[in-house]
């Protein structure tokens, strides 16, 4: 019976550690943005606000 406590016991520690190792790494993960020149949306997006504009 205290066997199966232990065994236990252990899967939840390696869970718990893994859990915190995965979210550690994720925050320390550094994300990257492409810049704007290079995105064919923005430059649409600036047309239409631009002729928008226009009185």
């Amino acid at each position: 019976m205290y066997a199966v406590f232990v065994v236990c016991i252990v899967i939840v520690i390696v869970v718990l550690l893994l859990a915190v190792i995965t979210t550690s790494k994720a925050y320390s993960y550094k994300h990257s943005v492409d810049p704007l020149e290079d995105n064919p949306y923005a430059e649409k997006e600036n047309k239409d606000e631009e002729e928008q504009n226009r009185p």
